[in-house]
């Protein structure tokens, strides 16, 4: 196992993940200065550490794919949502493996802004079977390859995390209210699969069904500068795959641009 700081390079590596995490802890409150409670720090520790053990997904794009199939994420493909997020979605990614998109519905707080992976993990499962967060799997041969989060904003927080600037909830106070918006605000691609047009494919079963969900407006959220952002952090969807697809500029929100066309 190993962890790698996020503020640097500096990498710990071992067999127990305690003592990783002591050394870890250790090594940020000597060399950075940080506020993060330490119990965070460890979860941070203990979270990456066995995400390099379970992240057994390739990391090499394939030059083609076969057929994309969009499905809905229901009780009955839980399993394949958590086969993309346990060990494919983000293989070569490790820092963001503890996510299960969880955050946009219950963002990262001052006292927690870290907390276990398997705590996380089973909120989600909860969400998905309870319809607290809805969204599709998009398959490639038979294996999930990518999702989209694609919740009524309703079901969003309020609040905006400590790592961003959007609280989706009431993101536009003068605008739909949340009832009445499907809010697209994460995409995770397996990294074979990028660049195939597996993102675009999920935003295209989205739009034609918002209607049906009992929508009128479907929004998205993403980076305003292309050229800004790693490709990471274009997790909310690029502004061009938005713009082809009928969607207007409303505002700008932090380095963000709310993104809005009618569910008709």
């Amino acid at each position: 196992m190993q962890v790698v700081c996020y503020v640097g390079d500096a990498t710990f590596e071992g067999d127990d993940i305690e003592a990783i995490a002591d050394v870890f802890v250790a090594h940020v409150r000597a060399d950075h200065k940080t506020q993060y409670p330490e119990e965070a720090l460890r979860n941070f520790a203990r979270n990456y550490a066995e995400a390099t053990e379970r992240l057994t997904g390739s990391t090499e794009r394939l030059e083609s794919i076969g057929e994309i199939t969009i499905h809905p994420v229901s009780s009955g493909r839980v399993d394949d949502w958590l086969q993309l997020f346990d060990h494919e979605g983000f293989a070569g990614n490790p820092d963001w493996a503890s996510c299960y998109c969880l955050s946009p519905h219950q963002p990262p707080t001052e006292e927690e802004p870290e907390g276990p992976w398997r705590t996380t993990r089973q909120t989600m499962i909860e969400r998905l079977r309870g319809s607290g967060t809805y969204g599709y799997l998009a398959y490639v041969a038979g294996r999930p390859a990518g999702w989209v989060n694609a919740s009524i904003r309703a079901d969003y927080a309020e609040v905006p995390g400590s790592d961003s600037p959007l609280a989706l909830r009431h993101i536009d106070p003068d605008g739909p209210v949340p009832e009445s918006v499907i809010g697209i605000s994460c995409y995770v691609v397996a990294p074979p699969y990028r660049r195939h047009g597996v993102a675009g494919a999920l935003a295209d079963r989205v739009i034609p069904d918002a209607a049906g969900r009992g929508a009128a407006w479907i929004e998205a959220y993403p980076h305003t500068d292309a050229a800004d952002a790693a490709e990471a952090h274009h997790f909310r969807g690029a502004r061009s795959m938005y713009d082809a697809r009928g969607f207007d500029a409303v505002k700008a929100v932090g380095k963000h641009t709310l993104m809005r066309r009618s569910a008709e």
